[in-house]
């Protein structure tokens, strides 16, 4: 995930003996933590991500289902959701991008919001016609599809970053 621009400072200046440099840009922030991504709209995003899946979780689980293969399927998918994009967050979090070099993560990223996004549309619409009108399931289907619309949301982000910025990179 790009973060900006960076400068790369060599030891060698083209400037002459009597020639002022400038002082060095502001590089990231020492430590474990990335702060700045903590503070991103990508990690907020994330974040809510995370907490209506859970609340959704938690409300189909305590409700008392008619159709227990519905429920099942509901369940799985908004954990296994939720999981993926826990790892994604602590990866930009603790910088690990950095040491696993391997993997396009951007890429990666927009591959898990494809696919999760259109099981957990799925799962909403089973649940929904599944409720019958019990106010745990409509409540539980009403923060998943909210979760949908938030992955939705970070599709064109993760879009954004993965194929339009490597597409304009290349190009220059």
């Amino acid at each position: 995930m790009s973060h900006g621009a960076r400068v790369i400072r060599t030891g060698a200046s083209s400037g002459g003996p009597g020639s002022s440099s400038c002082p060095p840009p502001p590089g990231p922030e020492p430590g474990l933590l990335d702060g700045g991504y903590a503070r991103s709209c990508s990690a907020m995003l994330k974040v809510a991500q995370m907490i209506s899946l859970l609340i959704g979780f938690i409300c189909v689980k305590n409700s008392a289902w008619t159709n227990y293969s519905a429920s099942i399927y509901f369940e799985i998918v908004t954990m296994c959701d939720l999981i993926m994009i826990l790892v994604f967050y602590f990866v930009y979090l603790f910088r690990a991008y950095r040491m696993l070099t391997c993997i396009s993560w951007p890429l990666a990223e927009l591959l898990h919001y494809l696919i999760g996004t259109l099981l957990l549309l799925i799962a909403c619409i089973v649940a929904t016609s599944k409720s019958y009108n019990s106010a745990g399931l409509v409540a539980g289907v009403t923060f998943g599809f909210l979760a949908t619309f938030l992955c939705a949301l970070s599709i064109w982000l993760s879009y954004k970053i993965s194929c339009i910025t490597q597409s304009t990179d290349a190009a220059v």
